[in-house]
């Protein structure tokens, strides 16, 4: 480490490599004309109908972004209004509504998915494939412990 920077634990280094990712993600991001805040709503509609087979309510969506419902209300109208979101009946609770994406809202999910890989992409570069794999590796492990501490 060059003597004019001071010793940094690890998590400083992911706090620091996080907020990078976080603002080349936002730059790359920008031309699918989202602001933070529903660009935020949307990738978590998105990864939740990816990776679970229960429903996504607004109070679910509320709860995971840490906003207020009200605040989550709003974001959902206007990704609903530019077509990527849309709101069903619940098979389960003909009382409430369940979240999902549109045809349209996959296709950008793909394409915000390639941007995002491209615009931090180089971070790793340094990194060899067997680097970056055990990376990958120790980062997944160390979220299913967190995850485990939180059950």
């Amino acid at each position: 480490m060059p003597a004019d920077q001071p010793d940094r634990d690890l998590g400083s280094l992911l706090v620091e490599l996080t907020r990078l990712i976080r603002r080349r993600s936002l730059t790359a991001l920008e031309p699918f004309g989202l602001s933070p805040a529903q660009g935020r709503a949307f990738r978590v509609i998105a990864h939740h109908e990816r990776a679970h087979d229960d429903e996504l309510r607004l109070s679910g969506l509320a709860e995971r972004l840490r906003i207020a419902p009200r605040s989550t209300t709003e974001v959902v109208d206007r990704l609903e209004e530019l077509g990527l979101v849309r709101r069903t009946p619940s098979p389960t609770d003909r009382r409430a509504t369940v979240l999902g994406l549109t045809a349209k809202g996959s296709r950008l999910r793909a394409s915000m998915d390639r941007a995002r890989v491209e615009g931090t992409g180089d971070l790793f570069a340094a990194l060899t494939r067997a680097e970056r794999d055990q990376l990958e590796h120790l980062l997944t492990k160390a979220l299913a412990a967190a995850d485990d501490d939180h059950v």
